[in-house]
């Protein structure tokens, strides 16, 4: 299984971009999928491991973008070191919501929902930092060495399909470990975990945070691949949405299945979907998605893992 994961990589790495290259279309299309993966893996830590549904990661999105845009036009920071510092920023921002997770169910989502419209607001009152309803343009670009002539536009594809792989990874390591044995625990009685010592709000504190980092890192990286953003679009709802929609129809239960269901249903829409109904294409995407949860509610990576077990009996 290892040796397969490891040739799925290369594929990704090499096969990929060569296919894209000189289809510029398909190739920033590709890039904005991936750029749905990585919010929707980092839903999936929190809505999996940590046992909460948001319907605001367009807060944690909206401010890494933000802050990755002011850190390299106002202080000059390379744009790889600001991508990171801007996850760091999202994070720091989520600790104003830990308030919200003595709350559970749909009152938690509704909560983080509220914190996302607040941050929205202030980016557009905060005019002399964030250039208010006008927006930022002219943010710096992903650097030349990921731009050389021989990856022409690749660049933003690499940069981005690292980043969701590294998601990834950190989240089967979360999940492996204490932390996510704990918090797997927590799910079936969180009382009972208590008893014994685990600290449930602590836990959930640090999904939360490194959620949040995840989320403001990619909206960083969207930020410096579209150089311009505006309070509108960087904490759109959909950025909230789009990504739960990936993780359940690829399976946010599984690692790779949020990533997997991120660019499948992307693409599908962007691609198929649009050209069949272009003023209404979320119509078609809301019944697939209907359908995906009647027939297989474990998601797209589970139904093929399914049938390929059936073949192999």
């Amino acid at each position: 299984m290892k040796k397969l994961s490891w040739v799925a990589v290369a594929i990704l790495y090499l096969a990929v971009p060569v296919l894209l290259k000189g289809n510029s279309y398909i190739l920033s299309l590709t890039v904005s999928s991936l750029i749905v993966a990585g919010i929707a893996v980092a839903w999936a830590l929190l809505g999996n491991l940590g046992g909460m549904v948001s319907f605001g990661h367009a807060a944690f999105f909206g401010i890494g973008a933000y802050a990755s845009a002011l850190l390299t036009m106002k202080a000059g920071w390379p744009v790889l070191l600001a991508i990171p510092a801007a996850g760091m920023c999202a994070s720091i921002a989520s600790l104003a919501m830990l308030p919200a997770l003595r709350l559970s169910g749909p009152y938690f989502a509704l909560a983080i929902l509220a914190y996302s419209q607040i941050f929205r607001i202030l980016a557009t009152e905060f005019t002399s930092l964030t250039g208010g309803s006008g927006g930022i343009s002219s943010i710096p670009g992903l650097p030349s060495l990921l731009q050389v002539d021989a990856l022409a536009g690749l660049g933003p594809f690499f940069l981005g399909l690292t980043l969701v792989l590294a998601f990834c990874v950190v989240y089967a390591w979360v999940r492996k470990s204490d932390y996510g044995i704990a918090l797997r625990a927590m799910h079936d009685s969180e009382d009972a975990t208590r008893v014994v010592g685990v600290n449930s709000v602590l836990l959930k504190s640090w999904m939360l945070l490194l959620s949040a980092f995840m989320t403001g890192a990619i909206g960083a990286f969207n930020a410096h691949v579209i150089n311009f953003l505006e309070p509108d679009y960087a904490f759109s709802g959909t950025w909230s949405v789009l990504p739960i929609v990936a993780a359940i129809f690829g399976g946010y239960r599984t690692i790779t299945g949020p990533m997997i269901g991120a660019v499948v249903i992307y693409l599908v829409d962007q691609l198929v979907f649009k050209a069949m109904l272009s003023s209404g294409h979320q119509i078609i995407l809301g019944v697939v998605l209907a359908a995906m949860i009647l027939f297989a509610p474990d998601g797209l990576l589970s139904l093929f893992k399914k049938r390929a077990g059936g073949k192999h009996a």
